[in-house]
């Protein structure tokens, strides 16, 4: 199969316009970060209590889609499926701008920029998540950068060094992301499983991303792409999406059977607005609804129902990580097991928490950053191929 890559002419008013909507956004988000680091995160809707709010979703979010996106990369750089060399490219690319985009997320959370570039690379502690992650991040998008190169210059051999490299160390990034909250974190974090889940949530919405990305930009650069690229896709989509719904029941189950955290499981699965965000958000608009279709043989095999699909998933997951990382910290934690406060300078019970304005615009600027590299980068680098043919079966799920 010949496969030429090439830019996009990115002439077009269109074009322009695009990259005009996400500069502005850059620059909505980059005024609200400094009007919250001089006045105070007290502006947003993080307290003592809720330390933690959408920026750091977001960043959740961000590196799963990082993680899951160099899995289509992976098939053909680590398992050598040379029918989807054409998404390599892309992918990478991808996976680099929405690691760079979760690091972005953390650092416009902080009340104290200045302190950001020092204190997470100078005092390096092994026993502390926090401080491993990081390494974790930087050396995932310096192996994606050269991952890039060896795919620009078509050097085989490195392509599968690197791209097996990757591959492993994008689990190790969302790995590390997910022991931040399950290795002794609060109490409706903690769980051995919930790394294996955040895993296994990423190839979901990593692969349902790039599906609609390979479809939406082939489509408007008048580009070919065989359906059973597509359709295989969604097959693999599909598995990764019960592997999350598995998860997620086993994570529940252990919660309810184990007398201590049966208040803690209540609040989770019927405690409030996150209650809804998980029962229907996640559980029936995210995972069964996607499963549904993505199983049936009628709607499973048609490009337009896997891209319907795939955008549920992507906005499933987003709930799966505003149910992981707010009703942690707005559960009210067991300070004194088997004993009752009855004095204490911090309010006791559920902690409340609300997104606001400016958190709002944090993230759209983030997003306005990577959404104008993304643009822009296919105008510059040779990130799409001429078209995606299938060269025979694509084989079964890995």
């Amino acid at each position: 199969m010949n496969i030429t890559f090439d830019r996009i002419e990115g002439t077009s008013l269109q074009y322009r316009m695009l990259l005009l909507v996400f500069a502005a956004l850059a620059a909505a988000g980059g005024i609200a970060t400094y009007v919250v680091c001089q006045k105070g995160i007290y502006i947003t809707g993080m307290t003592n209590r809720v330390p933690w709010g959408l920026q750091i979703v977001m960043a959740v979010y961000y590196i799963g889609l990082s993680a899951g996106s160099l899995v289509i990369s992976g098939l053909y750089g680590v398992f050598g499926k040379i029918e989807y060399k054409p998404f390599a490219r892309m992918a990478v690319y991808v996976a680099m701008l929405f690691l760079i985009a979760g690091l972005m997320s953390i650092l416009t959370d902080q009340g104290r920029l200045d302190r950001v570039f020092v204190e997470p690379f100078v005092h390096f502690n092994l026993q502390s998540m926090f401080s491993i992650n990081p390494l974790l991040y930087n050396g995932h998008i310096l192996i994606c950068i050269i991952y890039l190169w060896a795919l620009f210059t078509e050097k085989k051999t490195l392509t599968k060094v690197i791209a097996t490299l990757a591959f492993g160390w994008a689990f190790c990034v969302h790995t590390g992301t997910g022991a931040i909250f399950g290795f002794g974190a609060r109490m409706l974090y903690e769980s051995p499983l919930l790394p294996a889940s955040f895993v296994a949530a990423a190839m979901a919405s990593g692969t349902a991303l790039m599906i609609l990305m390979i479809v939406g930009l082939f489509k408007i650069t008048n580009r070919h792409v065989d359906d059973e690229l597509i359709i295989w896709l969604g097959r693999f989509l599909a598995i990764c999406t019960l592997v999350v719904m598995y998860f997620l029941a086993v994570e529940n189950a252990y919660r309810a059977y184990v007398v201590e955290l049966r208040g803690a499981a209540l609040y989770y699965l019927f405690g409030g607005f996150h209650s809804i965000l998980f029962w229907f958000g996640l559980m029936i608009v995210g995972l069964g609804v996607p499963l549904f279709i993505l199983f049936r043989d009628r709607t499973g095999k048609q490009i337009r129902w896997i891209v319907v699909a795939s955008i549920l998933v992507v906005f499933g997951v987003l709930c799966e990580r505003y149910v992981i990382v707010l009703p942690g910290l707005t559960h009210p934690p067991e300070l004194f097991p088997g004993m009752e406060i009855t004095a204490s300078p911090l309010v006791e019970g559920t902690a409340s928490y609300s997104v606001s304005f400016a958190e709002v615009l944090q993230a759209l600027g983030v997003f306005g950053v990577i959404g104008f590299l993304f643009v822009w980068g296919l105008k510059v680098f040779k990130l799409l191929p001429n078209e995606a043919r299938i060269s025979g079966p694509p084989g079964p799920a890995v």
